[in-house]
Formats: structure tokens, C-alpha cells, sequence
């Protein structure tokens, strides 16, 4: 690493460190986000909550790209980030490489498995005979053709934040979120006829990841950065790399596939209501993102210093750097929280005007919105251990959110208290997995750093 990524992760004052890591990360997810819900509000301007229904339902499944793109990228970054701090470049350089082959096989996979399997899968996730056309067509564009060049970029552009060049990786992904903004009403409205709207979104949104994906591989190539640099695939990090990769990456993974099955089971339960539900609940979780997208941003520009410092056993910097983090990403909880309640009803409006979907849409956001700052936290905890390269606890944590506390809890509340018990659902069970995130991480904090550091440097939530 240049002198200037060093001084990030050693001695930039503790708060600008991790505001020069953060702030183009966030920037980049609120991109991300917006070309999501650009998309939405496109497709809302037909006024055809059909359609709206289509492409929301296939939210999830385009996610599972992204939990993709987590497994090569979070579990390669947050190794790379480790082994600088244990001053390792040669071995850093065989993990990028190894992520980089990861990330493109596996998005290879899931488009040929999704373009085999499109009925079932569509049937699966609840497109019914008025949806499956749009969500299918959808589909066809987002994954099958875009899979590849989406998981490349987002990996791409974790490793490249995690040798400490957060700009350049959120600038990669902002370009490609506003090329796609650009590129939906010229697709949707201008180039295909009425009634294949929801085909121009799938084809803007391939395009402009498309674009994204060769920005990262142009720019990696000229970075004057000996660990990012695809060496042969024959040549691959030591065993204890590649275990301490899917020691991360996977729990990473499997935590973004019950985020997205979590989805999923929210759009099989509302659409047993009407498609109207399902259209307004569709909305409001794309527009609960935007906060929850800024504490991501916050936790994926902490994470490098965090590994860094961890291996370097700096334990007072990276003390500091998770609880400045910490009071950050809650502060941007608080106000979201404040905003999502006043203007709930013009969020809605934003997207369809059918009165409708805006009216219960309005209701849901200002419940879903309630949980924003134990999302974060939730989210928090996980990032702290995966930055550690302690995985099993990331799992641990991740597994439990969903599996055990998020998704039955849908069940339960759905059958107790209807429509909304469903949307009620993640503030109850995150109330349960904030509690159990603390617990575990003090039990790991007083076994770990108590007999490394001293009282002041020993990290407490």
C-alpha cells in the first residue's frame, strides 16, 4: 500500500479515518439504493401496481447476487485488510486473486441455475398469473444476463476499499448507480413499446452494471498496487487463507440469502392478502433501505480499519474506530426515523399514486421504519466479527437474526394478527437479536482482549 492508505489505517485522527472510508461508501449504497428504487418509481409511473408487484418480488432473488458478491468479496476484503496489518502483501495478493476467480464463477452459476429454472423459481417467490410475466422478464435481464458483471463489480469493489481505497471504490459504484438512472426512463418510455417497461428497468440495469464492472477491472489494472494484481489460477493462497476467506465470506453469504428468504416470505404472506398489499409492502422495503443502507456504508468503511488495527493489535485504535462507528450510525438512525415518520405519505406518493397502495403503504413504513436503529445494530455486531476473521460467530448472529428470531416471528405475528403482525414482525425480533448481538460480543471481547490490553483499551458495546 501507498503511504497515504497506511496512514488511514495507522494514524489518521480516528474519526477522519473512518469518515475517509465511510463517507464514499454510503454515498455508493444511497446510489445503489436510489437506482433500486429508480426503478420502482419508473415502473410506479404506469400506474399498473401489476407490474410494481413483479419487479418487487424480484428484489430478493437479485439479491442473492449480492450475497455472491459478499462471500468472494467481504470474506477476501476483510482477510486482505487482516494480512496487511500482519504486514503480508504476497499472501493479500494470492487471497485477491482467489476472490476475484470466486466471485465470477459463482455469479456464472446463478445465472445459468436462474435461466433453467425460471417457472419454478418465479412460482416459488409467489408471481402469480397477473405478475409472472414482468417478474420473469425482469429477471431475464437483472440476473441471467447482468449476474456476471454485478458480483464482479461489488467485489471488486470491496477489495479494493479494503487496501484502503474507499474512493475510488465508491466512485466505481456510484457511476454505475447513476448511469442506470439515466439509462431507465430511455429504455423504459423511449426504446420498447407500452407493456414492456419492466423490460426496459432489466435492460438499463445490466447495461449501467455492465459499465460499473469495467470501470473496476480498468482501474485495478493501472492502480499502482502490488496485492490488487489477478496472478494464474493455479497459484493459490495458503490453506489457513482460504478457510479464514470461507471462514468470512460464507457466514457473509448465508446471512444476505435469510435477509433475502426473509423477503421473500414477507411477499408470500401479503400477496395471500391482495396484490395491492403486496405492491405497497414492495415499496416500503425498498424506501426502508435508504437508512439502512447508510449504516452498511458506515459498517463496510469501518470494517478495514478494524481488521488492520485487530491484526496489528492496536486494539486502543480499533477501540475507537468502532465506538466512533457505533455513535455515528446511530445518530443517522435517529434522524431517519424522524423523516420516515413525517413524510411517510409523500415517500409513497413518490412511487404510485393509486390511492390504495399509498394509503397502507403510509402505515407500513412508519412501523418498518421503527427498526432502523436495531437493524443497524444488528448489522454492527456482525461487521465487528467479520473484521476480526471470526466468522463462526458472524454466523452464529446471522443464522439466529433470521432463522430463529425474524422469520418465525412473520409466522407467528401473521397468524395472531393478520397484515400487519406481518409488518410488525422486525421490530419485535430484532428487539431479540440486539440483546443476543451484546451478550455474545461481550463474551467475546472479555475472553479475548482482557489479557491483551489494558482496561482502557479493552473494546466494550
Amino acid at each position: 500500500m501507498n503511504n497515504q492508505n497506511t496512514d488511514i489505517f495507522e494514524n489518521m485522527p480516528v474519526a477522519k479515518a473512518v469518515r475517509t472510508m465511510a463517507v464514499p461508501t454510503v454515498i455508493s449504497q444511497l446510489i445503489v439504493l436510489i437506482y433500486n428504487i429508480a426503478d420502482t418509481f419508473f415502473i410506479g409511473r404506469t400506474n399498473n401496481p401489476y407490474m410494481v408487484a413483479g419487479a418487487s418480488l424480484i428484489l430478493p432473488i437479485f439479491n442473492i447476487t449480492l450475497s455472491l458478491s459478499g462471500l468472494a468479496g467481504v470474506g477476501g476484503g476483510a482477510l486482505i485488510s487482516r494480512l496487511l496489518g500482519e504486514k503480508r502483501p504476497d499472501e493479500a495478493r494470492k487471497v485477491y486473486s482467489f476472490s476475484v476467480y470466486l466471485g465470477i464463477c459463482l455469479s456464472a452459476v446463478f445465472s445459468l441455475v436462474t435461466l433453467i429454472f425460471m417457472r419454478p423459481l418465479m412460482n416459488a417467490i409467489g408471481a402469480g398469473s397477473d405478475t409472472y410475466k414482468y417478474a420473469s422478464g425482469y429477471a431475464f435481464f437483472v440476473i441471467v444476463c447482468g449476474g456476471v458483471p454485478t458480483v464482479l463489480s461489488n467485489t471488486l469493489a470491496t477489495l479494493i476499499r479494503s487496501v484502503g481505497e474507499s474512493r475510488r471504490a465508491g466512485f466505481g459504484i456510484t457511476m454505475g448507480g447513476i448511469i442506470n438512472i439515466a439509462l431507465d426512463p430511455l429504455f423504459m418510455f423511449v426504446l420498447l413499446p407500452d407493456g414492456m417497461e419492466i423490460m426496459g428497468a432489466g435492460m438499463a440495469t445490466c447495461l449501467s452494471n455492465c459499465i460499473a464492472c469495467a470501470y473496476f477491472i480498468v482501474v485495478t489494472a493501472r492502480m499502482k498496487n502490488d496485492v490488487l494484481r489477478v496472478s494464474p489460477p493455479f497459484k493459490l493462497p495458503s490453506k489457513k487463507s482460504l478457510l479464514g476467506i470461507f471462514g468470512v465470506g460464507l457466514p457473509s453469504s448465508i446471512a444476505t440469502l435469510l435477509f433475502d428468504l426473509d423477503y421473500v416470505v414477507i411477499d408470500r404472506l401479503m400477496s395471500g392478502y391482495n396484490d395491492i398489499a403486496l405492491a405497497a409492502i414492495g415499496i416500503v422495503l425498498k424506501a426502508e433501505r435508504l437508512p439502512l443502507n447508510v449504516g452498511i456504508g458506515i459498517c463496510q468503511g469501518m470494517m478495514p480499519i478494524i481488521a488492520y488495527n485487530f491484526s496489528a493489535k492496536n486494539y486502543k485504535r480499533m477501540n475507537e474506530t468502532k465506538n466512533y462507528s457505533l455513535k455515528l450510525g446511530l445518530v443517522c438512525a435517529a434522524v431517519s426515523i424522524a423523516l420516515y415518520e413525517i413524510f411517510a405519505a409523500p415517500i409513497m406518493n413518490v412511487f404510485i399514486n393509486d390511492a390504495q397502495t399509498v394509503a397502507l403503504g403510509t402505515d407500513f413504513l412508519r412501523v418498518r421504519v421503527l427498526a432502523t436503529p436495531l437493524m443497524f445494530l444488528s448489522f454492527f455486531h456482525v461487521y465487528l466479527f467479520n473484521g476480526f476473521g471470526k466468522g463462526g460467530y458472524a454466523m452464529f448472529l446471522g443464522v439466529t437474526r433470521w432463522a430463529v428470531f425474524n422469520i418465525p416471528m412473520l409466522f407467528l405475528l401473521n397468524r395472531l394478527v393478520g397484515m400487519y403482525g406481518i409488518v410488525w414482525s422486525q421490530v419485535t425480533a430484532d428487539v431479540l437479536t440486539v440483546a443476543l448481538s451484546l451478550v455474545t460480543y461481550r463474551y467475546y471481547a472479555k475472553r479475548t482482549f482482557a489479557q491483551r490490553a489494558n482496561s482502557t483499551n479493552i473494546p466494550h458495546s
